[in-house]
């Protein structure tokens, strides 16, 4: 850029140029993008980038996009070409009245980026950082930097999943993550395990103990995403971040009450056997 701090406003973001990247701040007003909002700014170094494009938008506007590199962005990674197009986080929508302005900013970008900008080895752009959390349908997920955890809630979570009990995943047992946006159907978020790992994963994301269901209201982009993308840079890092220690609360007696009392329900329709109700009863007591 022409001067260090050049910003170009647009829509729910305002793009800030500096010499060797971009900081995008987005804005959190009302009608901004929940994703947005929860990103609250993001910054892109030219080094992640593969081009940059400028083209008509709807209604007197025209859209400013910059090209992230494959492997570049966590966010993005995840993603998996699933954003719908209002929530991607890498386009400006901007009044026509200053396609001259976002012309100019684009020419000065593209001059500034690598001629071979091919896959990235490594994640260039930061993940959101952590501890995250969101509601599932069928249990809560939490993610401390080192371990993702499942809690299954007695009203959604399916009786494979019950017997198998709560989970927890150290970043080292896993390969990747598989997100599916909540905004199409039978959307989830799978945690892919190591090929060390002697067991098979279940087809069916309802079935799988590593795997967390959305629905309605569940999972929403804005959470599951960034949750999916922080554990996906973990996965790649192998945890050699610093992060603080994750600390287990002791679980409320009313609900360990209230589990037991699912778990006889599932053992008095024959869905859980006498070794293993006794067997969950007894975990579930020893975490009171």
């Amino acid at each position: 850029m022409s001067r260090m701090g050049d910003v170009l406003a647009g829509f729910h973001a305002a793009w800030e140029f500096e010499s060797d990247s971009v900081l995008i701040r987005y804005e959190r007003g009302i009608r901004t993008p929940k994703l947005f909002q929860a990103l609250g700014e993001r910054r892109i170094p030219l080094d992640a980038l593969a081009g940059v494009t400028l083209t008509p938008g709807r209604r007197g506007t025209v859209v400013l996009r910059a090209e992230p590199r494959v492997g570049a962005d966590p966010l993005m990674e995840a993603a998996a070409d699933q954003l719908k197009e209002s929530c991607d986080p890498y386009r400006l929508v901007l009044p026509a009245d200053k396609e001259t302005l976002a012309e100019y900013y684009a020419d000065e970008l593209r001059a500034r980026l690598k001629q071979d900008s091919g896959v990235a080895e490594r994640f260039l752009v930061p993940a959101p950082e952590v501890p995250l959390q969101f509601k599932a349908y069928d249990g809560k997920a939490s993610f401390d930097g080192r371990t993702v955890r499942f809690r299954w809630f007695w009203t959604g979570a399916s009786s494979a999943k019950w017997k198998a009990g709560d989970q927890s995943f150290a970043v080292s047992e896993l390969s990747g993550v598989e997100w599916r946006s909540p905004e199409v159907l039978e959307g989830y978020l799978r945690l892919l395990r190591g090929e060390s790992s002697p067991v098979a994963q279940p087809v069916q994301a309802d079935q799988d103990p590593a795997a967390v269901v959305f629905g309605l209201g569940y999972g929403p982009v804005h959470e599951s995403l960034p949750f999916a993308a922080a554990v996906l840079a973990a996965v790649k890092d192998r945890g050699t971040a610093s992060v603080p220690a994750s600390v287990v609360p002791r679980r409320d007696p009313a609900d360990i009450a209230e589990r037991i009392r699912h778990l006889g329900e599932l053992h008095q329709a024959g869905l859980v056997t006498d070794e293993e109700f006794s067997v969950k009863k007894a975990e579930l007591l020893a975490e009171l």
